[in-house]
């Protein structure tokens, strides 16, 4: 039998922990879990279960990544939130709360500078918040008040786009840092969709009509927006995140409530493995391949849950089978 030394040119290492940066095709052996351990990268993608949030929520936003997240606002059955937490990649951790409690809100930027706008509170509002990562601080509202928007960017250079004022709007919006500039509207009016990208490059997609639940995919070029083709499942209340050219959208309700999870490539849409846990009104943030996907409803739910796309790096304990 063939020596791993002459298939690979190499001998294989022997250490108490994992690699902190494996390469791919890279094999050691973890004397302290007495495993022989491997990166590979993942052929389809799939949902793993995280840590849940401290606080179960609906009704909310989010900003940051995979391994550096921020939830905040919504709904906490009853009662609306201003709590704010943090995510290491690992758990999640209270930090300070916003200064306005509302829910419906949408979310921008980074961990550490995330921006809040709109929701309702309990009448709709356009209040923005800008995080440092310690605080939020009050910033100027958006010109369009309301609840259920999507939102893009980053803490300055954002775009809110949609929403319920009531009733459903199309209103686009883009903010400096400092103040909200309206722009062309939607091409289809709706609330309680989802979006990625940045502003002058952003993605809509999905939400409630004034009839029905849709697909609808319009990407916006900081201008105007021009619709594309729609996704596979039509559905409102799911989340949200990526690019304009490597978008994710996750869950929402068709009826019936789903975890449903779909990719966009820049042109249409494919269908890929569902969340383990059905919900809507829920948020994901992150890029295509590393997204975080927590809370949502029924109820006001703690779910975290991580996906990693095909490609993915990923450590794999090699056994005999």
């Amino acid at each position: 039998m063939a020596e791993y030394i002459n298939i690979r040119g190499q001998s294989i290492e022997v250490v108490a922990s994992d690699p902190a940066n494996p390469t791919i095709g890279q094999i050691w052996y973890n004397s302290t879990s007495n495993t022989l351990k491997g990166l590979g990268v993942t052929t389809a993608g799939a949902w793993a279960t995280g840590n849940p949030l401290n606080t179960g929520r609906r009704e909310f936003a989010g900003a940051g990544t995979q391994t550096a997240g921020l939830a905040f606002g919504g709904n906490i059955n009853p009662g609306l939130s201003a709590v704010t937490e943090e995510y290491d990649g690992i758990s999640w951790t209270s930090v300070n709360s916003m200064n306005t409690a509302r829910a419906g809100d949408a979310g921008a930027g980074t961990q550490t500078a995330g921006l809040a706008f709109g929701g309702f509170g309990p009448t709709f509002t356009g209040a923005t918040e800008e995080y440092d990562g310690i605080s939020w601080a009050t910033s100027n509202p958006m010109n369009t008040a309301r609840a259920y928007a999507a939102g893009a960017g980053t803490q300055t250079a954002a775009l809110a786009f949609g929403g319920e004022a009531p009733p459903l709007v199309a209103a686009t919006e883009e903010y400096d840092g400092n103040s909200w500039t309206n722009s062309n509207p939607l091409n289809t009016t709706r609330g309680m969709l989802a979006g990625g990208g940045i502003q002058t490059a952003a993605l809509a997609f999905g939400g409630t009509t004034p009839s029905l639940p849709t697909g609808v995919t319009e990407e916006y070029n900081g201008t105007s927006w021009t619709n594309s083709n729609n996704m596979n499942t039509a559905r409102q209340n799911l989340s949200g995140c990526g690019t304009q050219t490597a978008a994710l959208a996750v869950g929402g309700e068709g009826p019936p409530i789903t975890g449903a999870t779909e990719e966009y490539d820049g042109n249409s849409w494919t269908t890929v493995n569902p969340l383990n846990s059905a919900r809507q009104l829920l948020v994901s943030i992150g890029t295509q391949p590393a997204t975080l996907a927590f809370g949502g409803s029924p109820g006001g739910r703690t779910e975290t849950e991580e996906w990693n796309g095909a490609g993915t790096p990923q450590t794999k304990t090699i056994t005999a089978s």
